[in-house]
């Protein structure tokens, strides 16, 4: 079943760009309160994933304000490492925009407006391919994993971090009492958005997580899949090489 941020009619695309651009102002600030920092923890443990490839090019689907694209830079140190971010939302990369300009990347670090089933690169450019917390949000999860295998070259690595579904009791329990209940009522009176960190819970419930996720990759044509779990499962590191 397709999980859509808002009740009303549009393509889940629409809504979801409608949605990040409605949410963007307070987007960095909710991500870190509302999982207690441990976002950041994440994120370093999907960019350590790129240390022994060693990649000079990298592509960052969804990556929204830039985080990921800017850690990257800054936690591997590679020299003339560039950095390609591309998200469907025009706000939540003016916000990255602003921060790269303040970290001094703007030479290694180009955004764009763009859609990840349709990204705007000829085949075979990337060397690593990375999305954070992006891949639930595609309209078409299978059409989006093609694209990404399609730019990546032939050796390259995919890295995806994505909310999971815990499974040890009571955690399970706890967890799934705070994120359905909890977290969008902070949310909601944060961002101003009634639906945003609702929508966020009803789509992990939906995402095909761990193994399942696997077989899609696998499907793709990724080779050499890993779900490596995070925090009691409340994410998952997902790897898989282009042969």
């Amino acid at each position: 079943m397709e999980v859509k941020p808002y009740e009303i009619d549009g393509s889940k695309k629409q809504q979801v760009s409608q949605m990040f651009d409605n949410i963007a102002g307070k987007y960095d600030f909710l991500n870190h309160f509302l999982s207690l920092n441990m976002d950041k923890t994440w994120r370093r443990k999907m960019i350590a994933e790129l240390n022994v490839l060693q990649p000079k090019t990298v592509l960052d689907v969804a990556t929204g304000t830039a985080d990921v694209a800017i850690n990257t830079i800054k936690q591997l140190k590679i020299n003339n490492l560039k950095i390609e971010g591309v998200d469907i939302s025009a706000e939540m990369l003016n916000i990255g925009r602003k921060k790269i300009s303040h970290e001094g990347l703007s030479e290694r670090i180009t955004l764009s407006l763009g859609d990840s089933e349709q990204l705007p690169f000829e085949g075979n450019k990337f060397d690593a391919v990375t999305v954070a917390f992006g891949v639930r949000n595609f309209e078409n999860l299978e059409r989006g994993l093609q694209e990404m295998h399609r730019v990546l070259r032939g050796g390259g690595k995919l890295v995806v971090l994505e909310f999971s579904k815990p499974t040890m009791f009571p955690f399970r329990q706890l967890y799934n009492f705070y994120f359905k209940n909890i977290l969008p009522m902070i949310g909601k009176l944060t961002s101003k958005d009634n639906r945003a960190y609702a929508y966020l819970y009803e789509s992990v419930q939906a995402f095909p997580d761990g193994d399942n996720f696997l077989t899609v990759l696998n499907k793709i044509g990724f080779k050499e899949t890993q779900c490596k779990p995070l925090t009691l499962g409340i994410c998952s590191i997902y790897i898989g090489y282009k042969k």
